[in-house]
């Protein structure tokens, strides 16, 4: 037998306790709440061995659970020798603090929103993700800051050569100093970003293409639909916010009107207001739309429920006006009967798997009927030297027929709203046409 025996060096995922409190006022049940936390953490990288539930009244303001909760659930720690216990629901920094003095230094202990964040920095990708990502991480951890440097305060304490300095309370400034300017950096950059963002969206704006939004809870099949309807080949996989950044296609619909379809990220329940904040300027793709699709997992025992969860993050970021339409994806899944079903009791929602192609064709005859839902029909002389205006004319707008005259270029045409208005300068009356060369 060799001396040496072969170690394996893929990493070891770390044992993950989960904890979930039933505080009685949740639309989703703790055991579901807590098998979509374990997805998350699995999609992070670790093991989830156990589930831990309480019924509480209210959190307990110290430790979130109960103090004899939080020792027993130390005793488990030790017994199955976890990594990480991962909260359900948001810790305050205190509540995380003093769960971390009873689990030991052996034991890390983080929430919902923490691991969320762990997943987005995995995942960001362009510039303005990794920027979004970095800003929500600060925000996080600036007021967890609190107890880091605490051997420091314990060394003022008992006073001596070095206690007159407060060295403690020196570098906890600094730190907080630091993340404070990293933030304010992190915003500034954002900014910038942002503003370029707003040139380019003013510019589809004054196109008059029509804008298109994929939105829906994670894993939902928006980066899938994507590229079923525009032919690309963005990243999609199975996991959850596999897509952090926003990624913007163009395409032609049959009657030759141009639309920019653009997948955004993920919704999920419990969202932290951090988080939405944070990626505010991804989700002004969302609010500056003109049709938002919500795409759902029609397979999914919860999808109603995470109809909800999206729509209430719409309303949080100001998007809830837009016209929607609910789009139920994965129906490749479903048997007859329950797509059947589906249809009886939601007529007016779509029905596709984006990714054998079922229902695309309708889904894009929809998305059709929903831009062509303001057109204006007009009938307009364009001057020969504004040939570029001409241009965008047979780009934007159905041509429904067309001359040469002496006067510049006669067309009858539907347009959208916002090329009505481009055109308004030259329209004319039907009577007022000018006569053939």
């Amino acid at each position: 037998m060799s001396r040496f025996q072969p170690q394996s060096t893929a990493p070891v995922p770390e044992k993950a306790i989960l904890v979930g409190v039933d505080l009685g006022d949740s639309e989703w049940p703790v055991d579901e709440s807590l098998a979509e936390l374990g997805r998350l953490a699995q999609t992070d990288g670790a093991e989830v061995i156990m589930t831990v539930t309480q019924r509480l009244e209210k959190p307990s303001p110290r430790t979130f659970i109960g103090s004899g909760k939080a020792q027993e659930l130390a005793t488990l720690c030790r017994n199955t020798e976890a990594d990480v216990i991962i909260f359900d629901d948001e810790l305050t920094p205190s509540q995380q603090a003093n769960l971390e003095k009873i689990f030991g230094k052996s034991v890390k202990v983080i929430d919902r929103t923490a691991l969320i964040l762990d997943i987005f920095g995995a995942h960001a990708v362009t510039k303005e993700g990794r920027l979004q990502v970095s800003l929500a991480q600060n925000q996080y951890l600036l007021p967890r800051l609190r107890g880091m440097w605490s051997h420091l305060v314990r060394e003022q304490t008992r006073g001596g050569i070095g206690s007159r300095f407060g060295q403690g309370e020196s570098q906890l400034e600094v730190d907080r100093r630091l993340v404070r300017d990293r933030i304010s950096s992190l915003r500034r950059q954002l900014d910038e970003l942002d503003k370029r963002r707003s040139v380019q969206s003013k510019a589809r704006w004054d196109s008059g293409t029509y804008r298109v939004a994929l939105v829906g809870y994670t894993n939902a099949g928006k980066s899938t639909l994507l590229n079923a309807l525009t032919g690309s080949d963005v990243y999609a996989k199975d996991e959850l916010f596999a897509t952090l950044d926003p990624t913007t296609r163009a395409m032609d619909l049959e009657e030759g009107r141009k639309i920019t379809i653009t997948d955004t990220v993920g919704f999920i329940q419990k969202l932290s207001t951090m988080l939405v904040e944070a990626f505010k300027s991804t989700l002004a793709e969302v609010t500056a739309a003109d049709l938002i699709l919500l795409v759902v997992d029609a397979s999914d025992a919860n999808a109603e429920k995470e109809i909800t969860a999206v729509r209430k993050v719409l309303s949080e970021i100001g998007a809830e006006r837009i016209r929607s339409v609910v789009v139920y994806n994965k129906c490749d899944l479903l048997d007859e009967d329950q797509r059947r079903t589906l249809s009886s009791v939601h007529p007016e929602r779509e029905q596709i798997s984006a990714k054998d192609g079922t229902g695309l064709r309708g889904l894009l005859y929809r998305i059709a009927q929903e831009a062509a839902e303001g057109d204006v029909t007009m009938t307009v002389c364009i001057p020969y030297d504004k040939g570029m205006l001409m241009r965008m004319v047979h780009e934007r707008c159905q041509i429904i027929r067309e001359r040469y005259t002496q006067e510049g270029q006669l067309a009858t045409v539907k347009a959208s709203q916002r090329m009505a208005a481009t055109l308004e300068p030259y329209r004319i009356e039907d009577d007022e046409a000018p006569a053939d060369d």
